[in-house]
């Protein structure tokens, strides 16, 4: 059944239609407590998506962001905790996977809180017998491990293109232009960030491989894709800064990349 026009008011989308069951979901670098996150967007997906596992691959809550200012902390970002919170009450086996910029959640690995499991990382079988190594991905990139002051400054330039990315956008959309992101352009144009990522997938595939897994699931470089490496399936599953997206699991083991900003693109919009 094809969903009615979406609603546009007060920033929240909201879309009408039937939700959608998968064996899994996996979420990452939500960055809540910044501007560049897009917790309407996230709500929007997990209000017509749900699953009987979902993981929280890192980064979720942006700890470096909130150490400076609460001032990107909105009621949405209190939003998404909630919606989460409800999930594993509801029954969802919810793992929490830490990452660098929510670090302080690994001094609680073992631990539940609300129905949701710290883990440092995990194994995560699928409906057709594949396992994989579910994990953030920083202790395998080399600039976070060796040189943490540079990754920092890295990520306040970062938080500087978002700002920018978020006015350019205003006036996208005033003029009647879709959602572009400003850091995925600059990131997969620059060489050194292309060697980056390149160098990210290696190292956690080569972990996957060692470990004797059939791949790998992170997140960290906010880069979404799936491919094999040497034998080992690499997935990304992206973010919700810049690209919007969720790997979903169904339950014949099949896995894919959800790209929600495009779902919602392809709604026609209707204001309220």
């Amino acid at each position: 059944m094809a969903r009615a026009p979406r609603r546009v008011y007060t920033g929240v989308v909201e879309t009408a239609g039937e939700t959608k069951r998968y064996r899994t979901i996996w979420i990452s670098d939500v960055h809540l407590g910044t501007r560049g996150c897009k917790a309407e967007f996230l709500l929007d997906f997990l209000k017509h998506n749900e699953s009987d596992t979902l993981y929280l691959v890192g980064d979720i809550i942006d700890g470096w962001a909130l150490r400076r200012t609460w001032f990107g902390w909105r009621q949405l970002h209190n939003d998404v905790i909630q919606k989460v919170l409800r999930r594993a009450r509801k029954g969802t086996r919810v793992y929490y996977v830490p990452g660098n910029h929510d670090e302080m959640a690994r001094d609680f690995v073992g631990m539940r809180f609300g129905g949701v499991r710290v883990v440092s990382e995990a194994v995560h079988k699928t409906a057709d017998g594949r396992k994989f190594l579910v994990t953030h991905g920083d202790q395998y990139d080399a600039v976070i491990q060796c040189a943490k002051w540079v990754a920092k400054m890295g990520s306040w330039a970062y938080d500087l293109s978002v700002i920018v990315n978020h006015w350019l956008n205003f006036a996208r959309r005033k003029l009647g232009y879709p959602y572009w992101s400003l850091s995925a352009y600059l990131k997969h144009r620059v060489k050194n960030a292309l060697e980056f990522i390149a160098e990210f997938r290696r190292a956690v595939t080569q972990e996957a491989k060692r470990k004797g897994l059939d791949g790998v699931i992170c997140g960290h470089i906010h880069h979404p894709e799936q491919q094999t490496l040497d034998g080992v399936l690499y997935i990304n599953d992206g973010d919700w800064v810049e690209s919007c997206t969720a790997l979903v699991e169904d339950f014949d083991g099949r896995l894919d990349i959800i790209r929600w900003d495009k779902v919602l693109a392809a709604e026609p919009a209707v204001a309220a």
